[in-house]
Order: C-alpha cells, then structure tokens, then sequence
C-alpha cells in the first residue's frame, strides 16, 4: 500500500497581512510628526551650546583669575570668546575661539536684541562676575540675548552680580 503525499504551501492569509500593514501605518503615523520636529532641536542645541560656552568662560575667568569676555555679532550669527588681559576687548588679538551660530546644523537659529551694558560683549572679571566694562569692578545689570528659529524665541539673561544664566523660552511651541 503506497501513500500519496500531501503537499502543504506555506503562505500568509488576508487577515496576517492586513494586520501587518495596519501596525506599519501605525507605527509610521508616530514617527512622521518626530521627523517634522528636528530643525527645534537644532535650535535648543545652539541654545545650549551658547550657555555652555558663557558658563565654561565664566569658569575661566575664575580658574585663570583673568577677566574674560564674550564678543557677539548678532549680524554675522557668531561670538568670540576672549581673554581680557587689560582694559580693553579685542577679539582680532585676544580672541580665544569664535563660534558660529545658524545654519542647518543649528537649524538656522538667530541672535537677536544682544544687549549686556548697551553693548554686544558680555565681560567676566577675574571671579567670574559680569562687570559693566574691562578691567572695571562695577558689577553689571542683567544682560541678556534671543535665539530665534523654528518658530521658537528663547532669552538668555546673564543676571548682575552674581552672573547666574536663565533662560526662558519666550514664544513658540
């Protein structure tokens, strides 16, 4: 007596592959607001790329007990961190590093409304407290400045006397 062979073929049903297209959709519909939301966290990190360079120089002031100064130029989206060996800031000669905010890398951020003392130049004395000019004691009011893009305006105020950083966001999502 032979036996025939039954042969089986292996395939997806309907429902199997309706339930897997209907999870792909799903999960496809959480990810694509995710990618729209990218260029805000460019502008967050040049947001904490700009604190972070204003708290190391601080540090700098104090560690070196040199002044220190940050020169901004809302203009060209860029500041320079400067050693302030006297009673002037000059970035061209003491300049110590410049950093370029804005482009796709930041998101195309912006500087705006820089005012520290009516100037662009955040100046540190040799412990770390913002003063009104160089190689002065005259501790400085708040200062502060705008980074804006992708909808978002955040503010970074520098506080008097104590130097301490806040930032707010200001507008935005």
């Amino acid at each position: 007596m032979k036996r025939s062979a039954v042969s089986h073929a292996c395939a997806y049903t309907l429902i199997e592959v309706l339930i897997v297209v209907t999870v792909l959709g799903i999960a496809g519909a959480c990810v694509v607001p995710a990618f729209n939301q990218t260029g805000v966290l460019r502008v967050q990190a040049a947001l904490r790329s700009i604190v972070s360079d204003i708290t190391e120089l601080q540090s700098d002031a104090l560690a070196m007990q040199q002044g220190r100064a940050i020169v901004f130029d809302a203009a060209k989206n860029s500041y320079t961190m400067c050693r302030v060996p006297g009673t002037t800031v000059d970035p061209t000669i003491d300049g110590i590093s410049t950093s370029v905010i804005g482009g796709a890398l930041y998101g195309n951020a912006t500087l705006k409304n820089v005012s520290f003392n009516n100037s662009q130049t955040l100046i540190f004395d040799e412990l770390g407290a913002p003063v009104t000019a160089a190689g002065s004691n005259t501790p400085a009011s708040d200062g502060s400045l705008e980074v804006i893009g992708s909808g978002q305006t955040f503010k970074i105020t520098v506080q008097g006397y104590t130097g301490r950083i806040v930032v707010a966001k200001t507008a935005g999502d």
